[in-house]
């Protein structure tokens, strides 16, 4: 496994395997990795006959209070991780590798309609920081595909609609969410959870099932459903609720009775740690 720390570094590389007709996937992170980064890697050897991952925890996506300076950054773990899973590449740049002009450069911002809700409503710049920062790693590293996990839902949609308004040759597959015995989905954030906010943090993935089953049961009050599972949650112990919505999953936009696919997304706070999760029916 090789480790990049430059862009024209990595660049060379990938240029190197697209010459002998080598299928290149790529897989981005922020590090700190753990078995759902882990199983993106695999999904990505799957198709593809090389593979990078980065590392890089982006400063642009953070808003002013959130966890920066305290992400945990464990780079000689990750590099044994992928090592024994025979990454191919590690591309590890800098700050100022990323961002040589500081970090107020040229953005790269999709629409509104979905970057301005759900997540976006409470992180307002925190989509333009993503958008950013993976259409830099995209250009920089210019792989076939690219591998997301669904946890992040909105960060998906929101990617894949990236790529193709500007028309980047590149192919998104979203991995399915992995996750811990008792059900929840695995993230780096959650090492933050206490043992008994750890205890309770399952219950989130629960209220979802249980939400699934009654919409895949019988015809249903969204807003009631939704509702319901807010004031369960707050009962079981979480410190906030942040929302609890059954969208469309193209658009993000409230679910009506006509669609076909819906997804069902939520937010919830133990202490100052926010726990995804969604579920897609």
């Amino acid at each position: 496994m090789q480790v990049f720390n430059q862009v024209q570094a990595i660049r060379d590389q990938v240029s190197e395997w697209k010459q002998a007709r080598l299928k290149v996937g790529f897989v981005p992170t922020m590090g700190n990795l753990h078995a759902g980064h882990l199983s993106l890697v695999r999904l990505a050897q799957k198709s593809c006959d090389k593979v990078v991952v980065s590392i890089f925890v982006n400063p642009t996506q953070f808003g002013p209070n959130e966890d920066f300076d305290s992400y945990p950054r464990t780079f000689e773990a990750d590099q044994q991780k992928l090592q024994e899973l025979a990454t191919d590449a590690v591309f590890y740049p800098s700050v100022e590798e990323m961002y040589p002009n500081g970090l107020k450069q040229t953005l790269v911002q999709v629409p509104a309609d979905l970057t301005g809700l759900l997540e976006g409503s409470s992180r307002p710049e925190h989509f333009d920081g993503v958008t950013t920062v993976v259409c830099k790693l995209f250009n920089m590293v210019q792989p076939h595909k690219a591998v997301f996990g669904q946890k992040d839902f909105q960060q998906l949609v929101v990617l894949k609609k990236m790529v193709a308004e500007l028309a980047i040759p590149i192919e998104i597959i979203g991995a399915p969410i992995e996750r811990d015995s008792d059900g929840l989905a695995l993230s780096s954030r959650n090492q933050y959870l206490n043992p008994e906010q750890r205890s309770i943090a399952p219950k989130l993935y629960e209220s979802l099932q249980e939400m699934a089953q009654q919409l895949i049961n019988r015809p249903v009050n969204f807003a009631e459903l939704e509702n319901k599972a807010t004031a369960r949650l707050l009962h079981e112990g979480f410190d906030k609720v942040d929302y609890v919505k059954v969208c469309n999953p193209a658009t993000l936009r409230p679910a009506s009775e006509d669609d076909k696919t819906i997804v069902i997304l939520a937010v919830a706070r133990l202490g100052s740690t926010r726990i995804l999760d969604n579920i897609l029916l």
